[in-house]
């Protein structure tokens, strides 16, 4: 117990060392907080992107998942990699948008693009409820992690509570630097949870540590292992397509994406960075799907697969390997968990609380942020707590893809295409939200009459054909669309914003005019 913990306060000292020693002189303003200067190159942007697209619950309910019911672990492979590779094609608009009106959040980007603030509240509240369900598996998978850390010492409530005050301390942190020290700490902590993970499991799965995990293991499980939902089970042809496409889909609306697009030095560096970070993520998740399924014979993980990281951490090196499989779940779980909370509590001060007829302070700003994200995570500390024992863990993963999947209508279209309106955006998000929300109330998994589509595939088409009527019935004025003109103009261009010069990639200085 005392190793483990030990190692998990070592881990957590050098994240408060690297935000201490990093941290600004002067008050940052409120951009700096939400954006980082717009200043970080494409590493940095990388490890953003991993650290807030694999959270600890990686290693419980995904790796679980491989462990329990084999290949079909990788549809999480298929739409990370497809989801982040399409980033690269909505960077250059995106950034420079971002740079030239000085957005701060995703909502901030649709709430532009359609000149409505309806479109950009609606648009932050999906965000935040579709970001929901992912901190409540962080909070979880922090539970986990001091549950086995304490041995089984400490109860789950006292694990939780455990989890939420460390965060919380690293909230502060988060406060006081924003997005600064996101960025600093991240770099650290995907070294750990994804960097030395999937050297862990390369060096498992060549058998050089012996026992039954190797990749001979593989061509001895059994067939129904090799089989996904619909090949021949109570699934219909269509459940795997939902969820690649949602995860597809999905990966390039959430509100972290966009927020690390924004911090990126330029556009040069978005793109770098999204292709460091598919890299990443494939070699480390492919990596860890393929241990998992390796291991899935032994009996320890048939009997609870949802345990299988530690239970081969701790057969194969004891104490000191348990120990530093722990500490890679809560490196996971701690960036995420934090990048996830703040851009939440972002969104919330800078979407849902400030406006142009009510215009807040930097520090008024800050304040609200603050609140927003201790209430958020107070009350994901209590729905984890709730659903700890839940056997399929993974449910909860898919169900905030039903519903932030809704934002890609107005978000693809607002992107790459001059036409709709607001009155579309608002009308398709609130029918396709509303639809996706009651049909994944009453169908959590799949809707088996539908061939197994999911609740936000069907959402999601009824969101589509919904902002196209209306848009065409309601029509578009001269002058919005010389506006709309104007910002498609200025993404083919490299333009800044304020009079102030930047660097959009290494060799090209631009200059607003």
């Amino acid at each position: 117990m005392a190793i483990m913990l030990g190692m998990l306060a070592l881990f957590y000292a050098g994240v408060l060392f690297i935000l201490y020693a990093t941290q600004q002189k002067t008050k940052p303003t409120f951009e700096e907080y939400s954006v980082g200067g717009r200043s970080y190159g494409p590493w940095y942007v990388a490890m953003c992107y991993v650290n807030s697209w694999w959270p600890g619950a990686v290693f419980i309910a995904f790796f679980g998942m491989a462990a329990g019911a084999g290949v079909f672990g990788f549809y999480g492979l298929a739409y990370s990699s497809l989801g982040v590779a399409m980033m690269y094609f909505m960077a250059t608009r995106a950034w420079r948008w971002g740079a030239r009106y000085n957005l701060r959040s995703q909502p901030d980007l649709l709430g532009l693009r359609f000149n409505s603030r309806s479109v950009k509240m609606i648009a932050s509240l999906i965000g935040i409820v579709s970001v929901f369900p992912w901190v409540v598996l962080g909070m979880q998978a922090l539970g986990e992690v001091f549950q086995y850390a304490s041995e089984g010492r400490w109860s789950v409530t006292t694990c939780l509570l455990v989890g939420l005050a460390l965060i919380l301390i690293r909230q502060y942190w988060t406060v006081k630097m924003g997005m600064r020290g996101l960025i600093m700490t991240d770099a650290f902590q995907g070294i750990v949870a994804y960097v030395i993970a999937a050297l862990v499991c390369l060096v498992l799965l060549s058998g050089v540590a012996g026992g039954p995990i190797s990749m001979n293991a593989l061509a001895q499980v059994p067939i129904e292992f090799l089989r996904v939902p619909g090949d021949g089970d109570a699934y219909g042809p269509f459940y795997l397509f939902s969820l690649i496409f949602t995860g597809v889909v999905g990966s390039l609306c959430w509100p972290m994406s966009f927020q690390r697009i924004y911090t990126a030095s330029g556009v040069r560096a978005v793109k770098a960075g999204t292709i460091r970070t598919v890299l990443i993520s494939s070699v480390f998740y492919t990596l860890l799907m393929l241990l998992g399924i390796a291991a899935s014979q032994m009996p320890e993980v048939i009997a609870n697969p949802q345990a299988a990281w530690f239970t081969i951490m701790e057969s194969y090196g004891g104490t000191w390997l348990l120990g530093l499989g722990v500490t890679m779940v809560f490196a996971a779980s701690m960036g995420h968990i934090d990048g996830s909370v703040q851009v939440c509590g972002l969104q919330i001060a800078n979407d849902l609380v400030n406006s142009d007829k009510r215009k807040l302070s930097d520090s008024a700003l800050t304040v609200v942020a603050k609140v927003s994200m201790v209430g958020f995570m107070a009350l994901a500390g209590v729905v984890a707590y709730v659903t700890y024992d839940m056997t399929r863990l993974q449910l909860l993963a898919q169900i905030s893809y039903q519903g932030v999947v809704q934002l890609a209508v107005p978000l693809f279209f607002g992107i790459f295409w001059r036409g709709g309106n607001k009155y579309g955006a608002v009308s398709g998000m609130l029918s396709g939200f509303g639809i996706a929300l009651v049909l994944t109330f009453i169908y959590p998994d799949d809707i088996a009459g539908l061939g197994s589509l999911t609740g936000g595939v069907v959402g999601m088409a009824v969101n589509l054909i919904v902002f196209l009527v209306v848009s065409a019935l309601t029509g578009i004025s001269a002058a919005e669309r010389t506006r709309v003109e104007e910002m498609f103009d200025i993404a083919a261009h490299s333009v800044v914003s304020n009079h102030v010069s930047k660097v959009e990639d290494s060799s090209v200085r631009v200059t607003n005019v």
